[in-house]
């Protein structure tokens, strides 16, 4: 397929013309959406500009970067891996070849458990939290960022990664109260917290031939295969995050389509109690909520 030239439209807006027209003519679902969102993002300019200012003039810069976006996507390079960032709770964060991008899904797990953040940070004057698996470390960074007396420590088994986390968390001006290690789930932290999160990996490993061509050929396999039944993150936290909550602390994952009976009966085996089931905005079950029921103290322990 022959790549069209996008270094020779001179205007904002021939520039979106002809972005749009391209992706259109590959028969891309989002082409619109796609050209709108690149063009404004690599000019620098909000997306209405794009019809208010389209006779603005673009620098040659400008043009070869529009350029080099278009021949990506049409490769099948998703929009925010071109942009190199993505928007997640209100947050930009940068991505690596090591991270997800963060989808609006997990925006769900936000919803869920911020109320117990700042009900934690209410009676106890600040709320510990640990995130499993981070990725960008969009879960720690967006819950820190609406609680200003929260703190979290984030681990990932991928150095990358836990980079990436960093980096975004000096960037939104977040590290004083964010911090990431490398590691493997909870393996080795004595550190007990009042809130513990994760999107792990839960595809099952046969199902990944499946995914679209932009997520195997640009997100990490690594934070994608949950093994042969999509399940083995999940019993790697439920084996080790029980001890390291605090008293009345609670536990909260993402989990894929029709995994909720499955991961509720492995957690119910460790002890723990599901208190809750939330659904993203299609209706799919998409977090679990869990904690340790308190043990009732005996009689002969009553002083």
């Amino acid at each position: 397929m022959t790549k069209p030239d996008q270094a020779g439209p001179a205007t904002l807006g021939e520039a979106w013309m002809t972005m749009r027209s391209a992706l259109r003519s590959a028969r891309l679902d989002t082409a619109d959406l796609d050209a709108r969102i690149l063009v404004a993002n690599l000019a620098g300019v909000e997306p209405h500009q794009l019809v208010t200012a389209g006779e603005t003039p673009l620098t040659q810069t400008v043009r070869d970067r529009l350029h080099k976006a278009l021949r990506d996507r049409l490769d099948g390079m998703p929009v925010h891996r071109i942009l190199g960032a993505r928007e997640f709770y209100g947050l930009k964060l940068g991505l690596s070849s090591a991270t997800l991008e963060p989808r609006p899904d997990t925006e769900t797990l936000i919803e869920a458990v911020l109320p117990l953040v700042r009900e934690t940070v209410a009676a106890r004057g600040t709320c510990s939290i640990a995130d499993l698996g981070i990725g960008t470390g969009a879960i720690g960074l967006a819950l820190v960022a609406e609680c200003p007396d929260a703190r979290c420590l984030g681990i990932d088994i991928s150095a990358e990664a836990v980079a990436t986390a960093l980096e975004n968390a000096e960037d939104l001006g977040l590290d004083g109260r964010y911090s990431a290690i490398t590691g493997d789930w909870l393996a080795g932290v004595e550190t007990r917290f009042d809130l513990i999160v994760s999107n792990p990996p839960y595809i099952p490993t046969a199902d990944l031939a499946l995914l679209s061509r932009e997520v195997v050929d640009h997100d990490p396999m690594l934070a994608l295969d949950g093994g042969p039944d999509g399940l083995d993150a999940y019993r790697a936290i439920a084996a080790q995050s029980g001890k390291r909550l605090e008293n009345e602390g609670h536990l909260a994952l993402e989990i894929g389509i029709g995994q909720s009976p499955s991961v509720t009966a492995l957690f119910a085996a460790r002890g723990f109690e599901q208190v809750g089931i939330y659904s993203d905005l299609g209706g799919v079950d998409r977090v679990l909520l869990f904690k340790i029921p308190s043990t009732p103290m005996a009689a002969d322990q009553v002083f």
